[in-house]
């Protein structure tokens, strides 16, 4: 009894004082939506009784605001820090005039203006030396006024990338050169978006204490497959709608390189194989040649030929992102449990209790919170990894659902 939840609560701080006794009495509902590829945002809906809120000083675009969200007696969880960018005012015909007051967090600033540049740093008789992504994302996210936290998986391989490319072309420079980053009439927001698709990463803002909403993180989630909560159907988990499709799916990915020096064509293609859960890797010269591991031609229609311009530095990243962007979209899914603060963007679900295929580690890639007249509730997208294939299905909780038949009764039984 002693975990039991009753009583939904939520605190909101603007200018990092606590919202005055008259404005958090006239919050109707507050909504938290955060997810994987955009910024998050509070929306908070006050009664707005004789207009009083309408021009309120509190209220000011800019302003910043905190939102912390959880249960009565418990600690709340700070969700959210980030600035007022805008309101929705409602004045009806009858009834109390409404007050939506929207909020976002600091990666709306990247989105502001777009930019040409290139990063490159420059050395006496080399030349211009590209830059590691690390540090191009450090760059950008500091002159944004963020604080760019990279995990050490994403470091590392951020490092081993760069530099075993910058050391197989350090005699060309004709190659490095085209190994420089540019930013080419792309919001900030874009750039650093782009940088860690890339690289396997994922751009979170990191709204705990301390400098919440300051943090923004980079992190390579193939490395977290290991549960945060878990979900059961029936009890804490109200409803899942799991969506498997091939519509749009892929064998592989294939990528045309022009080798000057030797004048000849390669078709570099990387393939994932569902069965085994392994990654394929074939290269054939001349356009539109791609082998399986016996040397059979695949089909042409499993294979998608990307129009966009490919060196030998970026085929790889460039391929990989495009590959498990799409791969883990075969099996996602859609649901809602009781209000749980611990529901965020980049955690791993464990879904019991619904069948074999469907259940086990789901990875969260949004989830939104509201508090309203009705309690808290979360509700939440899932996408299904193949990182997840590598783990037996009894260790993820992915159990067969057993159906206990019932005997039928016999004529003479029915009679009686």
């Amino acid at each position: 009894m002693a975990n039991l939840r009753y009583a939904p609560e939520f605190r909101v701080q603007i200018n990092d004082q606590p919202a005055p006794a008259a404005l958090r009495a006239s919050i109707a509902s507050v909504s938290y939506q955060t997810g994987l590829d955009s910024a998050d945002r509070v929306e908070l809906s006050l009664v707005n009784e004789n207009l009083r809120w309408l021009d309120h000083a509190l209220l000011r675009l800019d302003n910043r605001l905190t939102l912390s969200m959880g249960y009565a007696s418990d600690p709340l969880q700070q969700m959210f820090v980030g600035e007022i960018v805008g309101h929705s005012p409602t004045f009806p015909s009858s009834g109390v005039p409404m007050l939506t007051v929207v909020a976002q967090d600091r990666r709306h600033h990247l989105q502001q203006s777009r930019q040409t540049r290139w990063f490159a740093i420059p050395v006496r008789c080399l030349g211009n030396l590209p830059m590691s992504d690390r540090t191009i994302t450090s760059m950008v996210s500091l002159e944004n006024m963020l604080i760019p936290i990279s995990d050490p998986i994403s470091a590392a391989l951020s490092v081993l990338l760069g530099s075993a490319e910058a050391a197989i072309y350090l005699g060309d420079p004709d190659m490095m050169q085209k190994m420089i980053r540019k930013q080419a009439g792309e919001s900030d927001f874009d750039f650093l978006r782009r940088i860690s698709h890339e690289n396997g990463w994922e751009m979170l803002i990191d709204h705990s204490e301390p400098q919440g909403g300051w943090k923004l993180r980079f992190l390579s989630l193939a490395e977290h497959l290991s549960s945060d909560l878990t979900l059961k159907y029936g009890q804490s988990l109200i409803d899942f709608s799991p969506r498997l499709t091939t519509v749009g799916q892929i064998a592989g990915i294939s990528v045309r390189i022009w080798q000057p020096d030797i004048q000849m064509e390669f078709t570099i293609k990387v393939s994932w194989d569902w069965d085994r859960n392994t990654l394929n890797l074939s290269v054939a010269s001349g356009f539109g040649q791609s082998t399986g591991e016996k040397g059979e031609k695949n089909v042409q229609r499993d294979i998608l030929l990307l129009e966009e311009p490919v060196t030998q530095q970026s085929a790889p990243r460039l391929i990989m992102s495009k590959l498990f962007e799409r791969l883990n979209q075969r099996l996602t899914g859609s649901g809602n449990t009781i209000g749980d603060p611990r529901l965020l963007p980049g955690k791993v679900l464990r879904l019991e209790g619904i069948g074999e295929q469907l259940g086990g580690l789901w990875r969260v890639t949004s989830a939104t919170h509201t508090i309203d007249s009705g309690g808290y509730r979360t509700s939440f997208d899932v996408r299904k990894e193949i990182w997840f294939g590598s783990i037996p299905l009894l260790e993820q909780g992915a159990v067969r659902v057993h159906v206990q038949h019932q005997p039928l009764l016999s004529a003479s039984t029915r009679g009686m």
